[in-house]
């Protein structure tokens, strides 16, 4: 498929959840009705919702992991992009005790993993709400066939919530798709002797009646996919790092000395090797979260505090290049978020090159040595964008979009190379972005032409001449 078709279908569908016409009802006195049930995005139906955007979550759970019960208040600054008679969030496997919009009951009821709400009245386009969900219940991971289970895990300490392309809902009421980013406070109560790690700056902690209450800020914008919950017996280590808080934890399953703890110990020199060559860390705090679960067969770049599985730790080595990828995701994601899914490789081909930088500079093979090598196996029938719902998290687009990057490095010299990813990344911050974006910006930013080189390491079905 050529990027143009892409990119148009692309725009139009992003267009249409914006403004809420995906899947609505029909429209009631004054132009009221019903908000999109879904993102409009194919490559996670059902996710997400249209006719309004949050500005800020602040949630105030509380969990026992004897009974694996979670119980929770969220509460939700929203403005309405359109006049809503009522509108949706996404909530899964969870029970609603009471919906109030700004302070008022409101009606509700679940329609699967959708939790629809309607005012008392309706609400003009424009008009910011608040939104405060009563809920509770016992979280369940989300089952997709083809990405793993995604969303809250019960361990035997404690619990991890984490997933990609979707977990937020399995724990918070939520708008859970990329395109609505948003601000948020997090109060976590646990009993006495457990850690409570979620994103952002730490709060401090409180204790009463044997439950500690850990909080957490994160004042930049945050796609849901990228809010974690961590609790259990963790050894939690926190100081400064460029004079921001850096917090990281380890589980105390775990090695004290062990590889993981050595790994993610080197958090903030990592993240000062990526600023020096992508611009100032992105965010308020940094830090890391090594788990001991096998369920958690990946790294996830959640915002602030990446989460480590226990699996790249196992050679008994030390592993900074998933610390490298992680870290390089602030930008690259987390920062500078998708706004569709099907361009999952701005996030993934950056962060992969960014290892494949880091992996050089601590002494390990080249760049160059691993571009030949992924060269010669890379399945060039497999296109980098729009990979496919099956192929979201495939080696065309880690791989073979890491060899995108390289290859426009090699056509633009380090100089220009380095000057485009700065400013690309500082005038997308905070934001969303597409493929289309990007190519543009680096047109432009460059003064010439890229789109055919792109094109070719991207899309095309044959392989280019190895740069």
């Amino acid at each position: 498929m050529a990027w143009r078709r892409v990119w148009t279908a692309g725009v139009l569908a992003v267009a249409l959840a914006a403004g809420g016409c995906t899947g609505e009802g029909g429209e009631g006195a004054g132009g009221f009705r019903a908000g999109a049930a879904d993102a409009g995005d194919p490559y996670v139906p059902g996710a997400g919702n249209g006719g309004y955007d949050v500005a800020h979550y602040a949630l105030d759970v509380r969990y026992e992991p004897a009974d694996d019960r979670l119980t929770g208040t969220a509460t939700l600054t929203v403005t309405a992009t359109r006049a809503l008679s009522r509108f949706q969030l996404d909530l899964a496997g969870l029970t609603v005790d009471r919906v109030r919009v700004d302070g008022e009951p409101a009606t509700h009821r679940h329609d699967g993993a959708e939790l629809v709400v309607t005012p008392a009245r309706g609400l003009p386009a424009g008009k910011r709400f608040t939104v405060e969900v009563a809920y509770g219940g016992v979280p369940r991971p989300l089952p997709v066939a083809e990405l793993g289970d995604g969303g809250f895990h019960h361990t035997p300490d404690g619990a991890i919530a984490l997933g990609q392309p979707e977990s937020a809902s399995t724990w918070y009421p939520v708008n859970d798709h990329p395109s609505d980013k948003a601000t948020y406070d997090v109060a976590v109560t646990v009993p006495d002797g457990l850690a409570a790690i979620s994103n952002g700056v730490p709060q401090g902690r409180t204790s009463a009646g044997g439950r500690t209450t850990w909080r957490w800020s994160e004042r930049s914008p945050m796609a849901s996919y990228l809010t974690t919950l961590v609790i259990g017996d963790y050894r939690v280590t926190s100081g400064t790092h460029a004079g921001k808080p850096l917090v990281t934890a380890v589980a105390a399953a775990l090695p004290a000395d062990g590889p993981a703890a050595a790994s993610v110990a080197r958090t903030g020199e990592v993240a000062d090797f990526l600023a020096a060559r992508f611009g100032p860390y992105p965010f308020d705090a940094y830090g890391g979260v090594a788990v001991a679960d096998d369920r958690i067969r990946y790294a996830l770049e959640t915002q602030t505090r990446p989460v480590y599985g226990p699996g790249f730790f196992r050679g008994g080595r030390p592993n900074t290049e998933v610390v490298a990828h992680e870290l390089a995701h602030q930008w690259f994601g987390d920062s500078v978020s998708v706004a569709r899914w099907s361009d999952i490789w701005l996030n993934e081909g950056f962060a992969t090159y960014a290892e494949w930088l880091w992996a050089e500079h601590d002494g390990g093979r080249s760049v160059a040595r691993t571009v030949a090598d992924r060269y010669a196996a890379t399945d060039w029938s497999k296109p980098s964008v729009d990979p496919g719902r099956a192929g979201m998290f495939g080696d065309a687009v880690y791989q073979r979009g890491a060899l995108a990057v390289h290859a426009l490095r090699r056509a633009l010299g380090d100089e220009a190379f380095y000057r485009v990813l700065r400013g690309w990344l500082a005038e997308r911050r905070d934001g969303n972005a597409t493929t289309a974006d990007f190519v543009g910006y680096a047109e432009r930013a460059a003064g010439r032409p890229l789109r055919a080189l792109l094109d070719a390491w991207l899309i095309g079905a044959t392989p280019p001449g190895l740069p």
